[in-house]
């Protein structure tokens, strides 16, 4: 369902699952808030003990990894592909084209919740380019500039 609250409109799960066709344990955001269509929009990944990485990555030390970061920052930027192009877009497959300029700042672990700040940079067809960060408390985790491209199942 998508409301707004106080001039921010707010992807909320359920609308997610109907957006994107991830699924768990790789649907990696809870929530979409603040989105701009065409523009911007920001995603909300809250981390817990139970995440199925955590078994692994690591036993003494739970770290999310940094890939997974960067999966959430696409996630984020599919929901806003989906948001800008309407319906005809929802469940369509979004591949990784290129990562570029990745830098992980901080570990992110359990409890932590990641907001991740997707900014489009520019699309053609259906390639899109994205620049995001991602922040933990405020104090940034994580960034990078990637480009997917959107295409049907």
């Amino acid at each position: 369902m998508d409301t707004v609250v106080s001039d921010r409109k707010v992807i909320d799960i359920n609308r997610i699952i109907e957006m994107i066709p991830h699924r768990y344990p790789f649907l990696m955001v809870d929530k979409v808030v603040d989105v701009v269509p065409n523009e911007s929009a920001v995603g909300i990944k809250n981390v817990t003990i139970n995440e199925p990485f955590f078994q692994g990555h690591f036993p003494s030390r739970p770290v999310m990894p940094g890939v997974l970061i960067i999966e959430a920052m696409a996630q984020t930027a599919a929901v806003l592909v989906v948001e800008t192009l309407g319906a005809s877009a929802e469940g369509k497959l979004v591949y990784f084209m290129s990562v570029e300029n990745a830098r992980f700042r901080k570990p992110v672990g359990p409890g932590d919740q990641i907001h991740i700040h997707v900014v489009k940079e520019r699309s053609r067809g259906n390639v899109w380019k994205f620049q995001a960060d991602a922040k933990v408390d405020g104090v940034l985790v994580a960034e990078a500039t990637y480009a997917a491209m959107i295409m049907d199942r």
